[in-house]
């Protein structure tokens, strides 16, 4: 198992569910952890690697979420929040991603050392644009409101957002799904869909399939990152079907928070099945020490998935994709010319 590359070739690879602040190199957190002085637990990678990534499953998403201490913990000032970005689009390039939409949130990044949220949202953005002309990937940007910091920070989120509208293709709800439900968003939302931006939320990883439905009719969700618990209900699941709502999955990611039992559990298979518009992606892969060959090749295959759906897949992200249909010819046309 893994060995057989289950990627088809003639399809675009494509990647929807990825945080930038969730992928931070190794090397770079050594880097810059040398670089500013910072107290790191570690100072070389294998003793660093299990204050990073996940070495066996996590009891839950909260749990998953402490890893990311020292991700962010080295965004010192925008020129480490550049790098990092920047790094992401090399990283994609290194997996042979045609297009990635990366996903961040801006007071996350901020917080560590008290940086502007609208300076965090610029050094993104130029970093991906850098990463873009240097290695030929199709980056777009979603920007992330936390739930956890509740609504009125959250305010203060999507004003930073905002501030490079142009430059941001969606708007994402992620973090304390049980204790901050969707509703108390609808107002950013609405915002954001006046300002022209896509809505994916993360829901139904932790909360059952009514937080899946207020992503949809309160937020105007398109896509859902993870929709794990939409399996409990079948009209829920005739919904998205029949609506060609996307799904993100995320098997390693859901596996090591403890939100499925094991890769056999995992409802992707089940999604496919349906006629759901289900995708393959990586989450978080610096913290899961993973990438987007490896949940194509070894965990899809673990989760039940035959060579049929795991390529099902792939053209499903290519359809449910944040961008232009013209956007959309380009990336097979390239892919066509560099078969």
């Amino acid at each position: 198992m893994g060995k057989e590359n289950l990627i088809d070739p003639t399809i675009p690879l494509i990647e929807l569910h990825r945080h930038l602040d969730g992928n931070v190199r190794l090397e770079t957190i050594i880097d810059l952890g040398r670089k500013h002085n910072l107290a790191l637990p570690a100072l070389d990678i294998e003793t660093l690697r299990p204050y990073v990534q996940v070495t066996s499953p996590q009891p839950g998403v909260m749990a998953f979420i402490a890893k990311f201490e020292w991700l962010v913990g080295v965004m010192v000032d925008y020129d480490a929040i550049h790098r990092i970005a920047y790094e992401n689009v090399e990283d994609a390039c290194k997996d042979g991603i045609d297009a990635i939409e990366l996903r961040f949130s801006p007071l996350f990044m901020a917080e560590a050392h008290g940086l502007d949220p609208a300076g965090v949202v610029d050094a993104v953005v130029d970093g991906v644009n850098d990463g873009q002309r240097d290695f030929g990937v199709k980056a777009n940007l979603i920007g992330i409101l936390s739930r956890t910091y509740g609504p009125d920070i959250a305010s203060r989120e999507l004003e930073a957002l905002l501030c490079q509208r142009t430059h941001m293709r969606a708007l994402d709800l992620a973090g304390d799904e049980m204790n901050f439900p969707a509703e108390l968003f609808k107002e950013h939302f609405r915002r954001a869909r006046e300002a022209g931006w896509h809505i994916t939320v993360h829901a139904g990883e932790i909360a059952g399939p009514e937080s899946v439905w207020e992503a949809l009719r309160g937020l105007g969700a398109e896509r859902i990152g993870h929709a794990l618990r939409a399996i409990e209900d079948p009209a829920l699941m005739e919904y998205l079907a029949e609506n060609k709502i996307g799904v993100e999955a995320c098997l390693t990611s859901n596996v090591q928070t403890s939100c499925v039992a094991d890769y056999p559990a995992h409802p992707l298979k089940r999604f496919l099945e349906a006629g759901i518009l289900a995708t393959i992606n990586t989450d978080d892969p610096g913290i899961s020490g993973i990438d987007l060959p490896y949940e194509y090749n070894v965990a899809a295959p673990k989760a039940g998935l035959t060579k049929e759906k795991i390529q099902q897949a792939q053209a499903n992200a290519l359809e449910v994709a944040f961008l232009t249909e013209e956007e959309k010819q380009d990336i097979k046309n390239k892919k066509q010319k560099t078969k």
